[in-house]
């Protein structure tokens, strides 16, 4: 157990290791973030090294500053958790950030060990992704295996023709092609799990994105009690099955006969999970910090239903309305720069029941 009053280690300085620094400090904590960008969002509210992944002297000094190191973002190089395991506790692990970090990995992993996918295939060339087009039936999504997120890396091909323009237009790579599945909604979990095993799971969430960001969570997820057990269950499944000590996030599609196929990962707090700030006993960046410190986990039960929206570009500047609406909680995230899909912070909005949302 690492006692209060220890520093921890994030790798990663946007918003996500923002708001762990800050649940962090509620429980005693102080935290040190190491990212590569001067304009780091947590480096607003923690101590901070900004210095170059490839800079094995300011990691060095980053380590032994540390008591435990975790993740913000997966894109970190696996060589850096690497380096840092000699010297200091990393959790999650660099074998579990070799997996999520590369969707063609990732969905191997998820098929090797019986977790439903949608069915996808290894591409190296135009003429593959062509061929395999046709043989998983037409209509697929082509996607980068790295640095995929908010619709990034990924192009919906329907002909060989658009295939081979995809791929082109997707850069030199090898590439993954999958099914295009026909969801009837799109829903994650967010797990927690300690060292010794421990979980506690937050309930599945619905998804609605616009131009492939996450626009509007809703907490739960409307969806039948059965299917939100299973979704459970498919991400602690998954959680143990990577030995993630830490969170995960498990993207899942809900077909339209009811069946769930688990979509893509992420080893960290994810933006599907920020109402948890406001509608729940424990945020999702607190069990974080519970998790890797080996803490008892907290109740992940919600107290209330919830609607996240994020505020993405100048929707920002409508925070004097959103802090005069009451009931509204407005999280901002300390951005400087306004760019148009970029999330600048998000507004939670808590009900008694899933019966009093809009929808």
């Amino acid at each position: 157990m690492i006692a209060p009053g220890a520093t921890i280690g994030i790798l990663g300085g946007g918003q996500l290791g923002r708001m762990t620094a800050l649940a962090a400090a509620r429980l005693g904590y102080a935290c040190h973030v190491f990212a590569p960008e001067a304009d780091s969002p947590a480096f607003a509210v923690a101590r901070h090294t900004c210095a170059s992944w490839a800079d094995r002297a300011a990691l060095a000094d980053f380590a032994a500053a540390v008591a435990v190191v975790t993740l913000e973002f997966e894109n970190v190089p696996v060589d850096v958790l690497d380096f840092l395991a000699g010297r200091v506790q990393v959790r999650p692990n660099a074998a579990v950030l070799a997996v999520t970090q590369d969707r063609l990995a990732e969905k191997r992993f998820l098929e090797s060990r019986g977790f439903p996918v949608a069915p996808f295939r290894e591409v190296r060339s135009p003429e593959e992704a062509a061929s395999a087009l046709v043989e998983l039936g037409g209509r697929g999504v082509l996607k980068t295996t790295r640095f995929g997120y908010d619709g990034r890396g990924q192009r919906i091909v329907a002909s060989p023709e658009e295939a081979v323009a995809a791929f082109a237009a997707l850069g030199p790579g090898t590439k993954v092609l999958e099914v295009f599945v026909t969801f009837e909604r799109e829903i994650s979990v967010v797990t927690a799990r300690r060292a010794d095993g421990t979980r506690a799971s937050f309930p599945a969430v619905e998804n609605r994105h616009e131009h492939h960001i996450l626009r509007t969570t809703i907490a739960p997820a409307p969806i039948p009690p059965a299917l939100a057990q299973e979704a459970v269950a498919l991400a602690e499944g998954v959680a143990e099955a990577l030995g993630v000590v830490g969170l995960l996030a498990a993207e899942m599609f809900v077909t339209g006969e009811g069946r769930l196929l688990v979509n893509e990962l992420a080893p960290r707090p994810h933006n599907s999970g920020h109402w948890t700030i406001d509608a729940c006993p424990v945020s999702q960046f607190e069990q974080l910090v519970r998790a890797v410190c080996d803490l008892p986990l907290g109740d992940p039960t919600p107290f209330a239903a919830a609607v996240m929206e994020n505020l993405l570009g100048d929707e920002v500047a409508a925070w004097p309305r959103l802090l005069a609406e009451p009931g509204a909680r407005l999280h901002l995230y300390g951005k400087r720069e306004v760019r148009p899909g970029r999330k600048m912070g998000h507004v939670t909005r808590l009900f008694p029941t899933l019966d009093g949302i809009k929808r």
